[in-house]
């Protein structure tokens, strides 16, 4: 159990996505055509913005580099040539090598297979990836594979800790616990509240100045 030290009102994940809902209406996450670009955007977007990701999603699509087998058959250098405005791109080139080569290793390049798994099996096998992490994997999870498995962030963490819900040391299954046990199977809920939450984070939960008198949260959470 995660102590609420400092919330004046029970946790209540329905009610902050009907917050939310209202303030922002259906957040339309995640963007992308295909599955496939879903997946690729969850690994491009670590530790960069989504501006960056498009510029690199669109200099693939360019090259017809789009795809579970292409990836897997270009070597390493030229895939990171072409994601280099999603920076790291060395790395991120790397991470999705390791994706595209387990998905045709173990699924002969078949998303269909992969996404048959249920969400625990899928999130395993997944986190087995080299370099994949237990947000990216979930944000695969949730978004291209339609799993009910809620992303944890940092804007989440953020957020919750500012309002007492969690401690600083809360672990990330502990804080996904938080969400997945109260939502229900809506998946729907699932996407929005993390989409919410992003741009709750990046609109009025900042890291410095934090406009928290304007925030749709005031007081409700």
């Amino acid at each position: 159990m995660i102590p609420a030290a400092r919330s004046r009102h029970p946790f209540d994940p329905a009610a902050l996505h009907r917050i939310l809902l209202n303030h922002y209406g259906p957040s339309g996450w995640w963007p992308g055509e295909s599955p496939f670009e879903v997946m690729v955007g969850a690994v491009l977007t670590q530790n960069t913005a989504w501006t960056n990701v498009e510029k690199a999603i669109a200099n693939l699509k360019a090259a017809s580099l789009l795809d579970v087998v292409a990836i897997h058959a270009t070597p390493s250098d030229r895939l990171a040539a072409h994601l280099r405005p999603s920076g790291y791109y060395n790395i991120k080139a790397r991470r999705l090598k390791n994706l595209a080569d387990m998905i045709m290793g173990s699924f002969d390049g078949s998303l269909e297979r992969l996404f048959a798994l249920d969400a625990r099996d899928l999130r395993g096998i997944l986190l087995e990836v080299n370099g994949i992490g237990k947000e990216t994997a979930d944000s695969i999870c949730c978004y291209a594979a339609g799993k009910l498995v809620f992303v944890v962030d940092a804007y989440t963490r953020r957020i919750l800790s500012r309002h007492g819900i969690i401690n600083g040391d809360a672990g990330y299954d502990d804080v996904q616990q938080l969400f997945e046990g109260s939502l229900g199977p809506d998946l729907g809920a699932y996407k929005d509240l993390h989409a919410h939450l992003v741009y709750i984070g990046k609109d009025y939960c900042r890291s410095r100045n934090p406009m928290c008198g304007e925030c749709p949260l005031k007081g409700s959470v």
